[in-house]
């Protein structure tokens, strides 16, 4: 069985008891017993009779996608139910619009009362599902956001984290040239050297991982 291991935040490897080679399609299984296809990337390294590899999930849409996707869902039904809530709230709307006020004591009075409390609780069920509406859209917004994040375990965090160690070591230079009254502040260069670090560690273990 091919179970997970934590390799840094967000990068779990494969590991696994036999060996693959790159491109292999593989079965991962969760620690919940959950099953699903991934692709072997590289060979990370071999401890105690187990094979450890970076691996990407067989699947053309994202987890985060997907939840983007369902959400967006949820919301156009949402905003169809408040439609079809106000829709319905609109019943007997060319008499109410007379303004006839209820005749207490006339035959009228219950159907007229009735009709009245039918449409403010319809209006009432259209204001709640367009606020769960708009509730859904954000949220899907979030995930939609996270859909387009790049971090260590996709295989283009190697070009990403190249691009962002040229550019911070561009900056790093810069305010190594400058005098130290003419940098933004006392710790400028504390913080590039510190972003330059932080970005080379990242950018060295995406080459492991997927160079």
């Amino acid at each position: 069985m091919n179970t997970y291991t934590k390799y840094a935040p967000n990068v779990f490897l494969a590991k696994t008891e036999e060996e693959h080679k790159k491109g292999d399609t593989i079965i991962m299984t969760s620690k919940y017993g959950r099953e699903s296809t991934h692709i072997v990337y590289n060979l990370i390294g071999k401890k105690e009779g187990y094979y450890y590899y970076s691996i990407v999930r067989d699947e053309a849409t994202s987890y985060a996608e997907k939840k983007a996707d369902k959400l967006l869902d949820l919301a156009d039904k949402a905003e169809s139910k408040s439609y079809d809530c106000w829709k319905a709230s609109q019943e007997g709307r060319d008499f109410l619009r007379l303004a006839e006020p209820i005749k207490i004591g006339h035959h009228s009075e219950k159907r007229h009362r009735a009709l009245i409390e039918r449409n403010h609780n319809r209006m009432g069920k259209s204001v709640e599902y367009s606020k769960k509406a708009e509730e859904l859209k954000e949220k899907a917004s979030y995930w939609e956001d996270k859909a387009k994040e790049i971090n260590l375990s996709m295989p283009q965090s190697v070009e990403y984290f190249k691009k962002k160690l040229d550019k911070a070591k561009e900056v790093q230079k810069i305010i190594k040239n400058m005098k130290p009254k003419e940098r933004p502040h006392a710790y400028s260069l504390q913080y590039a050297n510190k972003e330059v670090k932080e970005l080379t560690e990242k950018y060295n273990k995406s080459l492991i991982l997927w160079g």
